[in-house]
Protein backbone atom coordinates (compact mmCIF):
# COMPACT_ATOMS: atom_id res chain seq x y z
CA UNK A 1 0.00 0.00 0.00
CA UNK A 2 1.36 3.39 -0.98
CA UNK A 3 1.95 6.12 1.57
CA UNK A 4 -1.12 8.22 2.20
CA UNK A 5 -3.59 5.51 1.23
CA UNK A 6 -6.08 4.04 3.67
CA UNK A 7 -8.16 0.90 3.43
CA UNK A 8 -11.31 0.19 5.39
CA UNK A 9 -11.58 -3.19 7.09
CA UNK A 10 -13.09 -5.58 4.56
CA UNK A 11 -15.70 -6.80 7.04
CA UNK A 12 -17.10 -3.25 7.26
CA UNK A 13 -17.24 -2.47 3.52
CA UNK A 14 -20.93 -3.31 3.09
CA UNK A 15 -22.16 -1.43 6.17
CA UNK A 16 -24.15 1.79 6.22
CA UNK A 17 -23.91 4.27 9.14
CA UNK A 18 -26.65 3.66 11.68
CA UNK A 19 -29.35 6.23 12.14
CA UNK A 20 -32.98 7.11 11.64
CA UNK A 21 -33.66 9.68 8.89
CA UNK A 22 -33.23 13.25 10.16
CA UNK A 23 -35.88 15.13 8.21
CA UNK A 24 -37.27 18.52 9.20
CA UNK A 25 -41.02 17.92 9.29
CA UNK A 26 -43.76 19.19 11.65
CA UNK A 27 -44.33 15.81 13.34
CA UNK A 28 -41.32 13.57 14.02
CA UNK A 29 -42.34 10.20 15.44
CA UNK A 30 -39.42 8.03 14.37
CA UNK A 31 -36.80 8.00 17.14
CA UNK A 32 -38.75 7.06 20.30
CA UNK A 33 -37.91 10.26 22.13
CA UNK A 34 -40.01 11.47 25.02
CA UNK A 35 -41.99 14.33 23.41
CA UNK A 36 -42.27 16.34 26.63
CA UNK A 37 -39.33 18.68 27.35
CA UNK A 38 -37.95 19.21 30.86
CA UNK A 39 -40.10 21.40 33.09
CA UNK A 40 -38.91 24.93 33.88
CA UNK A 41 -37.95 23.77 37.39
CA UNK A 42 -35.85 20.93 36.02
CA UNK A 43 -34.25 23.23 33.44
CA UNK A 44 -33.18 25.52 36.27
CA UNK A 45 -31.80 22.57 38.27
CA UNK A 46 -29.78 21.37 35.28
CA UNK A 47 -28.52 24.89 34.54
CA UNK A 48 -27.45 25.36 38.17
CA UNK A 49 -25.65 21.99 38.13
CA UNK A 50 -23.75 22.88 34.97
CA UNK A 51 -22.89 26.32 36.33
CA UNK A 52 -21.56 24.68 39.48
CA UNK A 53 -19.10 22.55 37.55
CA UNK A 54 -18.20 25.10 34.85
CA UNK A 55 -15.42 26.63 36.94
CA UNK A 56 -13.63 23.27 37.18
CA UNK A 57 -13.64 22.30 33.51
CA UNK A 58 -9.89 22.82 33.32
CA UNK A 59 -9.66 19.56 35.29
CA UNK A 60 -10.59 16.07 34.17
CA UNK A 61 -13.85 14.64 35.52
CA UNK A 62 -14.15 11.73 37.91
CA UNK A 63 -13.19 8.99 35.46
CA UNK A 64 -15.31 6.38 37.23
CA UNK A 65 -18.36 8.64 37.83
CA UNK A 66 -18.72 7.29 41.37
CA UNK A 67 -21.30 9.79 42.63
CA UNK A 68 -23.45 9.38 39.53
CA UNK A 69 -23.30 5.61 39.93
CA UNK A 70 -24.45 5.98 43.54
CA UNK A 71 -27.42 8.04 42.38
CA UNK A 72 -28.29 5.52 39.67
CA UNK A 73 -28.10 2.65 42.17
CA UNK A 74 -30.47 4.51 44.48
CA UNK A 75 -32.89 5.06 41.60
CA UNK A 76 -32.85 1.41 40.54
CA UNK A 77 -33.23 0.04 44.07
CA UNK A 78 -33.11 -3.76 44.42
CA UNK A 79 -30.34 -3.35 46.99
CA UNK A 80 -27.84 -2.25 44.34
CA UNK A 81 -24.69 -0.31 45.19
CA UNK A 82 -22.49 1.98 43.12
CA UNK A 83 -20.05 -0.89 42.58
CA UNK A 84 -22.79 -2.78 40.73
CA UNK A 85 -23.64 0.08 38.37
CA UNK A 86 -21.75 1.51 35.42
CA UNK A 87 -22.51 4.57 33.27
CA UNK A 88 -21.43 5.76 29.83
CA UNK A 89 -22.45 7.99 26.91
CA UNK A 90 -25.77 6.38 26.14
CA UNK A 91 -26.64 2.71 26.43
CA UNK A 92 -24.98 2.12 23.04
CA UNK A 93 -21.57 2.89 24.55
CA UNK A 94 -22.42 0.59 27.44
CA UNK A 95 -23.17 -2.17 24.91
CA UNK A 96 -19.95 -1.42 23.04
CA UNK A 97 -17.92 -1.71 26.23
CA UNK A 98 -19.59 -5.03 27.08
CA UNK A 99 -18.66 -6.41 23.66
CA UNK A 100 -15.13 -5.06 23.90
CA UNK A 101 -14.70 -6.83 27.22
CA UNK A 102 -16.61 -10.08 26.62
CA UNK A 103 -16.87 -10.37 22.83
CA UNK A 104 -14.19 -9.92 20.20
CA UNK A 105 -12.40 -12.12 17.65
CA UNK A 106 -13.31 -15.79 17.91
CA UNK A 107 -16.35 -15.07 20.10
CA UNK A 108 -20.05 -15.08 19.30
CA UNK A 109 -22.90 -12.76 20.24
CA UNK A 110 -26.50 -13.89 19.80
CA UNK A 111 -29.85 -12.12 19.62
CA UNK A 112 -33.49 -12.90 18.93
CA UNK A 113 -34.73 -10.88 15.98
CA UNK A 114 -36.41 -8.68 14.99
CA UNK A 115 -34.76 -6.64 17.69
CA UNK A 116 -32.55 -3.60 18.24
CA UNK A 117 -30.36 -3.25 15.15
CA UNK A 118 -27.41 -1.82 17.08
CA UNK A 119 -26.77 -5.14 18.82
CA UNK A 120 -25.53 -6.91 15.66
CA UNK A 121 -23.90 -3.72 14.36
CA UNK A 122 -21.79 -3.12 17.47
CA UNK A 123 -20.99 -6.84 17.58
CA UNK A 124 -19.65 -6.62 14.07
CA UNK A 125 -17.51 -3.54 14.60
CA UNK A 126 -15.98 -5.14 17.72
CA UNK A 127 -15.08 -8.22 15.60
CA UNK A 128 -17.64 -10.38 17.38
CA UNK A 129 -19.50 -12.92 15.23
CA UNK A 130 -23.29 -12.49 15.25
CA UNK A 131 -25.86 -15.28 15.31
CA UNK A 132 -29.54 -14.41 14.91
CA UNK A 133 -32.50 -16.53 16.04
CA UNK A 134 -35.91 -15.61 14.66
CA UNK A 135 -38.71 -14.84 17.09
CA UNK A 136 -42.13 -16.46 16.83
CA UNK A 137 -44.78 -14.88 14.54
CA UNK A 138 -46.15 -12.94 17.54
CA UNK A 139 -42.59 -11.60 18.15
CA UNK A 140 -42.16 -13.61 21.37
CA UNK A 141 -40.00 -16.64 22.04
CA UNK A 142 -40.51 -19.51 24.47
CA UNK A 143 -38.15 -20.25 27.33
CA UNK A 144 -37.48 -23.72 25.94
CA UNK A 145 -36.64 -22.60 22.41
CA UNK A 146 -34.50 -19.70 23.63
CA UNK A 147 -32.51 -21.92 26.00
CA UNK A 148 -32.05 -24.60 23.33
CA UNK A 149 -30.71 -22.04 20.86
CA UNK A 150 -28.23 -20.70 23.42
CA UNK A 151 -27.11 -24.20 24.40
CA UNK A 152 -26.50 -25.07 20.75
CA UNK A 153 -24.51 -21.95 19.80
CA UNK A 154 -22.81 -21.35 23.17
CA UNK A 155 -22.32 -17.61 22.62
CA UNK A 156 -20.11 -15.42 24.78
CA UNK A 157 -22.80 -12.69 24.81
CA UNK A 158 -26.57 -13.05 24.54
CA UNK A 159 -28.79 -10.02 23.94
CA UNK A 160 -32.39 -9.96 25.13
CA UNK A 161 -34.56 -6.84 24.85
CA UNK A 162 -37.50 -6.13 27.14
CA UNK A 163 -39.54 -4.27 26.05
CA UNK A 164 -38.30 -5.25 22.61
CA UNK A 165 -37.41 -2.69 19.97
CA UNK A 166 -39.00 -2.41 17.38
CA UNK A 167 -41.93 -4.61 18.43
CA UNK A 168 -42.55 -3.21 21.94
CA UNK A 169 -43.17 -6.65 23.44
CA UNK A 170 -41.94 -7.34 26.98
CA UNK A 171 -40.08 -10.59 27.70
CA UNK A 172 -41.31 -12.84 30.54
CA UNK A 173 -38.84 -13.44 33.36
CA UNK A 174 -38.96 -17.21 32.84
CA UNK A 175 -37.45 -16.74 29.37
CA UNK A 176 -34.66 -14.54 30.74
CA UNK A 177 -33.96 -16.99 33.58
CA UNK A 178 -33.86 -19.95 31.17
CA UNK A 179 -31.36 -18.15 28.94
CA UNK A 180 -29.20 -17.24 31.95
CA UNK A 181 -29.10 -20.88 33.02
CA UNK A 182 -28.14 -22.05 29.53
CA UNK A 183 -25.64 -19.31 28.65
CA UNK A 184 -21.91 -19.98 29.08
CA UNK A 185 -21.15 -16.24 28.99
CA UNK A 186 -22.96 -13.02 29.83
CA UNK A 187 -26.63 -12.28 29.19
CA UNK A 188 -27.46 -8.63 28.45
CA UNK A 189 -31.08 -7.61 28.99
CA UNK A 190 -31.67 -4.29 27.26
CA UNK A 191 -34.36 -2.46 29.29
CA UNK A 192 -34.11 0.91 27.55
CA UNK A 193 -37.90 1.26 27.58
CA UNK A 194 -38.66 -0.47 30.87
CA UNK A 195 -40.27 2.52 32.59
CA UNK A 196 -43.03 2.46 29.96
CA UNK A 197 -43.96 -1.17 30.67
CA UNK A 198 -47.41 -1.90 32.00
CA UNK A 199 -47.85 -1.89 35.78
CA UNK A 200 -46.71 -5.15 37.32
CA UNK A 201 -44.19 -6.02 34.62
CA UNK A 202 -41.12 -7.35 36.48
CA UNK A 203 -37.60 -6.16 35.70
CA UNK A 204 -34.69 -8.47 35.03
CA UNK A 205 -33.04 -6.65 37.94
CA UNK A 206 -34.85 -9.11 40.21
CA UNK A 207 -32.74 -11.93 38.74
CA UNK A 208 -29.33 -10.33 39.36
CA UNK A 209 -28.66 -12.02 42.74
CA UNK A 210 -29.09 -15.49 41.20
CA UNK A 211 -27.22 -14.99 37.93
CA UNK A 212 -23.68 -13.51 38.13
CA UNK A 213 -23.42 -13.30 34.33
CA UNK A 214 -26.57 -11.19 33.96
CA UNK A 215 -26.35 -7.54 32.87
CA UNK A 216 -29.33 -5.15 32.76
CA UNK A 217 -28.90 -2.01 30.66
CA UNK A 218 -31.01 1.14 30.91
CA UNK A 219 -30.96 4.69 29.55
CA UNK A 220 -31.96 8.20 30.57
CA UNK A 221 -32.84 9.03 26.96
CA UNK A 222 -36.42 7.76 26.97
CA UNK A 223 -38.48 7.97 30.17
CA UNK A 224 -36.21 10.64 31.65
CA UNK A 225 -36.51 12.76 28.46
CA UNK A 226 -32.73 13.25 28.38
CA UNK A 227 -31.87 11.97 24.90
CA UNK A 228 -29.68 15.02 24.36
CA UNK A 229 -27.65 14.36 27.49
CA UNK A 230 -26.44 10.91 26.31
CA UNK A 231 -26.48 8.89 29.52
CA UNK A 232 -26.82 5.11 29.60
CA UNK A 233 -26.05 2.71 32.39
CA UNK A 234 -26.10 -0.90 33.50
CA UNK A 235 -26.48 -3.00 36.62
CA UNK A 236 -24.54 -6.23 37.12
CA UNK A 237 -22.30 -7.94 39.66
CA UNK A 238 -19.52 -5.79 41.10
CA UNK A 239 -16.96 -8.21 39.63
CA UNK A 240 -18.39 -7.86 36.12
CA UNK A 241 -18.52 -4.07 36.40
CA UNK A 242 -14.87 -3.96 37.52
CA UNK A 243 -13.84 -5.70 34.29
CA UNK A 244 -15.40 -2.92 32.19
CA UNK A 245 -12.82 -0.49 33.55
CA UNK A 246 -10.28 -2.34 31.39
CA UNK A 247 -11.95 -1.16 28.18
CA UNK A 248 -13.46 2.20 29.09
CA UNK A 249 -11.68 5.20 27.67
CA UNK A 250 -10.04 7.51 30.23
CA UNK A 251 -12.49 10.16 31.42
CA UNK A 252 -15.14 8.90 29.01
CA UNK A 253 -18.03 10.65 30.77
CA UNK A 254 -17.66 14.44 30.93
CA UNK A 255 -18.09 16.43 34.12
CA UNK A 256 -21.01 18.28 32.51
CA UNK A 257 -22.76 15.03 31.54
CA UNK A 258 -22.33 13.62 35.02
CA UNK A 259 -23.75 16.73 36.69
CA UNK A 260 -26.71 16.96 34.28
CA UNK A 261 -27.60 13.34 34.99
CA UNK A 262 -27.28 13.80 38.74
CA UNK A 263 -29.47 16.91 38.65
CA UNK A 264 -32.21 15.00 36.82
CA UNK A 265 -31.95 12.04 39.21
CA UNK A 266 -32.42 14.42 42.13
CA UNK A 267 -35.95 15.14 40.83
CA UNK A 268 -37.03 11.87 39.15
CA UNK A 269 -40.73 12.59 39.62
CA UNK A 270 -40.49 15.53 37.18
CA UNK A 271 -39.60 13.65 33.97
CA UNK A 272 -41.24 10.37 34.99
CA UNK A 273 -44.58 12.14 35.41
CA UNK A 274 -44.92 12.00 31.62
CA UNK A 275 -44.63 8.20 31.54
CA UNK A 276 -48.21 7.53 32.68
CA UNK A 277 -49.51 9.95 30.05
CA UNK A 278 -47.52 8.25 27.30
CA UNK A 279 -48.65 4.79 28.44
CA UNK A 280 -52.28 5.84 28.23
CA UNK A 281 -51.75 7.40 24.81
CA UNK A 282 -49.95 4.27 23.61
CA UNK A 283 -52.79 2.00 24.66
CA UNK A 284 -55.28 4.30 22.98
CA UNK A 285 -53.20 4.27 19.80
CA UNK A 286 -53.05 0.46 19.78
CA UNK A 287 -56.83 0.30 20.02
CA UNK A 288 -57.32 2.91 17.30
CA UNK A 289 -54.96 1.15 14.87
CA UNK A 290 -56.65 -2.19 15.45
CA UNK A 291 -59.98 -0.49 14.87
CA UNK A 292 -58.68 0.50 11.43
CA UNK A 293 -58.18 -3.21 10.67
CA UNK A 294 -54.40 -3.11 11.07
CA UNK A 295 -52.17 -5.65 12.79
CA UNK A 296 -50.53 -4.20 15.90
CA UNK A 297 -47.91 -5.74 18.17
CA UNK A 298 -48.67 -5.56 21.90
CA UNK A 299 -46.49 -2.76 23.27
CA UNK A 300 -44.92 -2.07 26.65
CA UNK A 301 -42.81 0.75 25.22
CA UNK A 302 -43.40 4.33 24.04
CA UNK A 303 -43.86 3.21 20.44
CA UNK A 304 -46.13 0.93 18.44
CA UNK A 305 -45.32 -1.45 15.57
CA UNK A 306 -48.18 -1.67 13.08
CA UNK A 307 -48.87 -3.22 9.66
CA UNK A 308 -49.03 -5.29 7.62
CA UNK A 309 -48.63 -3.35 4.37
CA UNK A 310 -47.98 -4.78 0.90
CA UNK A 311 -45.78 -1.71 0.30
CA UNK A 312 -44.76 -0.14 3.59
CA UNK A 313 -42.44 2.31 1.86
CA UNK A 314 -45.42 3.82 0.06
CA UNK A 315 -47.27 4.25 3.37
CA UNK A 316 -44.14 5.74 4.98
CA UNK A 317 -43.77 8.19 2.08
CA UNK A 318 -47.46 9.05 2.17
CA UNK A 319 -47.21 9.98 5.84
CA UNK A 320 -44.03 11.98 5.18
CA UNK A 321 -45.76 13.87 2.36
CA UNK A 322 -48.31 14.93 4.99
CA UNK A 323 -45.63 16.13 7.43
CA UNK A 324 -45.49 13.02 9.65
CA UNK A 325 -42.25 11.03 9.97
CA UNK A 326 -42.41 7.46 11.28
CA UNK A 327 -39.78 4.69 11.14
CA UNK A 328 -39.42 2.14 8.38
CA UNK A 329 -37.76 -0.54 10.50
CA UNK A 330 -38.18 -4.14 11.60
CA UNK A 331 -40.19 -6.78 9.71
CA UNK A 332 -40.65 -5.90 6.01
CA UNK A 333 -44.40 -5.19 6.08
CA UNK A 334 -44.48 -3.13 9.27
CA UNK A 335 -43.88 0.46 10.41
CA UNK A 336 -43.07 1.87 13.85
CA UNK A 337 -44.53 5.05 15.31
CA UNK A 338 -43.38 6.80 18.47
CA UNK A 339 -46.06 7.97 20.89
CA UNK A 340 -46.06 11.76 20.80
CA UNK A 341 -48.08 14.61 22.26
CA UNK A 342 -51.87 14.67 21.77
CA UNK A 343 -51.43 17.13 18.90
CA UNK A 344 -48.82 14.95 17.22
CA UNK A 345 -50.95 11.83 17.56
CA UNK A 346 -53.95 13.64 16.09
CA UNK A 347 -51.81 14.64 13.10
CA UNK A 348 -50.62 11.04 12.71
CA UNK A 349 -54.16 9.67 12.79
CA UNK A 350 -55.38 12.18 10.21
CA UNK A 351 -52.42 11.51 7.92
CA UNK A 352 -52.76 7.73 8.17
CA UNK A 353 -56.49 7.90 7.46
CA UNK A 354 -55.72 9.88 4.31
CA UNK A 355 -52.95 7.52 3.21
CA UNK A 356 -55.07 4.42 3.70
CA UNK A 357 -58.07 6.02 2.09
Amino acid sequence: MEAGQYVLRKDLEDLEPYGAPQIDVPVRLNTNENPYPPSPALVRAVADAVAGVAGTLNRYPDRDAVELRKDLADYLGHGLTAAQVWAANGSNEVIQQLLQAFGGPGRIAMGFEPSYSMHPLISRVTCTSWVSVQRDPDFGISATRAAEAVAEVRPSVVFLTSPNNPTGTAMPLDVIAAVCEAAPGIVVVDEAYFEFARTGTPSALTLLPRHPGLVVTRTMSKAFAMAGARVGYLAASADLVSKLLLVRLPYHLSAVTQMVARAVLEYPAEPLATVATLRESRDGLVGWLRGRGLSVADSDANFVLFGEFPDRQAVWQGLLDRGVLVREVGPPRWLRVTVGTPGEMAAFRTALDEVLG
